[in-house]
């Protein structure tokens, strides 16, 4: 494969095995090592941030909003074996063996140096990329902001075909590490003239792909008490630098020798186009689930709660219905103040913006929107109940889960960065990002 511009392999280390192409797997389980009846072993999971539990047109085969990575029924991880200095116009000849994964560094156009890898019966392997060829295991589109996915021939897309790959030891604890670049359909990867490479201290390679594969690890995992951590770049063999001063600069961060591509709970994985968290058993297990979700939803409405003008009952809508026009009892706020009334047609200031609207009850000026509960269990930092909604998008979720993604500034661009609703994907507005919802209850 030819990562445009700056793909490059790192120094293989004992920690960066690769892994072998994914011959085309999607429900990535196996049954080795399961009792009849059990199920597979989970690795952990990946969710695209901004669907809010399924994409816009269905999730169907490796192409979905969230993918599980479980142990697969044989391994095909692969890890370094021998580095090879090579004639560069003799390089397509040399990598002519499909059965034969290796990365290709062209370091001028008389003089390349390919590094071979052999089978790793220790790991399995997992492919993400845009490309919808067999060896790709979770096949990833642009994510446009306010949700769903940026596609039509005029999409142009800036995530890799190939775009990384995370391996996954078969033994406990059952680490996932991840790398830069994935290898195409003839096993290879193909790290251009114009790539970042360079040689590394002991005599190995290592590069960054053009748009680079960015990770932030949370500060006190993914729960109640976390806090975002700072956003590095994974180089091809899985170290971790600082970030360029844009994101296809030709120039490498520097080094960050005492943090790893061990992906923890509550990881961040950006690839220029879209954002994936990981998420790990254990760390599912405290994770609200969909029937909590339902509860919630149920109980909120029971609480029968009016508009305080109009003195209408509202009600969320049920999940199944789906996101399409708000229903006549769906509940709105004023995203300034955080008070939810009824849908009304009063209090417009145009003058202001399109979407500007006069709060009734404390005069403020601000969006109005309709609130959607926030479906996407696996986003959620806690059970806690749904009592904020972030701004301007009215997707509802607790306390802790708002602030979190609220104060968590997510790639953006070459160089940019916002905070944006988990749920949606849509910017964040206002001092906090998010507001805590002020419902009125019956007056019966």
């Amino acid at each position: 494969m030819v990562l445009e511009g700056n793909p490059e392999v790192g120094t293989p280390r004992t920690s960066d095995l690769q892994h072998p192409g994914n011959k085309g797997s999607c429900i990535l389980s196996s049954s080795e090592d399961a009792q009849p009846g059990e199920e597979p072993i989970k690795y952990g999971e990946l969710i695209v941030l901004g669907y809010n539990g399924c994409l816009a047109s269905g999730d169907k085969g490796r192409r979905r909003s969230r993918l599980a990575l479980s142990r697969r029924p044989h391994a095909n991880g692969v890890k370094p074996d021998v580095m090879h200095h090579i004639s560069t116009p003799l390089v397509s000849k040399a990598l002519s063996n499909r059965g034969q994964h290796s990365i290709s560094y062209t370091l001028s156009r008389s003089h390349s140096v390919i590094v071979e890898y052999t089978h790793d019966s220790d790991t399995d392997m997992f492919q993400i990329g845009r490309s919808t060829e067999n060896m790709i295991d979770f096949v990833v589109t642009d994510t446009s902001p306010g949700g769903g996915a940026a596609e039509g021939p005029s999409a142009q897309s800036t995530i890799s075909r190939y775009a990384c790959r995370i391996l996954c030891d078969r033994r406990p604890p059952y680490t996932a590490r991840i790398y830069a670049a994935g290898f195409d359909a003839s096993s290879n990867i193909f790290l251009g003239e114009r790539a970042a490479k360079w040689r590394t201290p002991d005599g190995l390679m290592d590069g960054l792909t053009t748009n680079g594969v960015l990770v932030m690890h949370p500060a006190g995992g993914f729960s109640e008490d976390s806090a975002p951590g700072v956003w590095r770049e994974i180089s091809v063999c899985g170290n971790v630098y600082t970030l360029r001063d844009s994101r296809s600069a030709q120039q490498r961060g520097k080094l960050v020798e005492n943090e790893s591509n061990v992906l923890q709970d509550g990881s961040l994985i950006d690839l220029c186009g879209a954002t994936l968290l990981w998420r790990t058993p254990a760390g599912l297990l405290r994770a609200p689930t969909l029937k909590q979700l339902e509860a919630q939803r149920q109980e909120a409405n029971a609480a029968r709660p009016q508009c305080p003008v109009g003195l209408s009952t509202l009600a969320f809508p049920s999940p199944a219905r789906g996101r399409t026009a708000p229903d006549k009892q769906q509940p709105w706020v004023y995203v300034r103040c955080g008070h939810v009334h009824g849908y009304h047609g009063w209090g417009c200031r145009r003058e202001r913006g399109p979407q500007e609207r006069e709060c009734p009850l404390c005069r403020l000026v601000g969006p109005y929107v309709p609130l959607w509960l926030g479906q996407e269990a696996g986003l959620c930092l806690d059970p806690g109940p749904p009592s904020h909604a972030f701004a301007p998008c009215g997707h509802v979720c607790s306390e802790k889960t708002a602030r979190y993604w609220a104060q968590t500034p997510l790639p953006h661009g070459t160089h940019a960065f916002h905070a944006a609703c988990p749920f949606c994907g849509a910017w964040l507005t206002g001092e906090h990002g998010c507001v805590r919802l002020i419902f009125q209850g019956p007056l019966d």
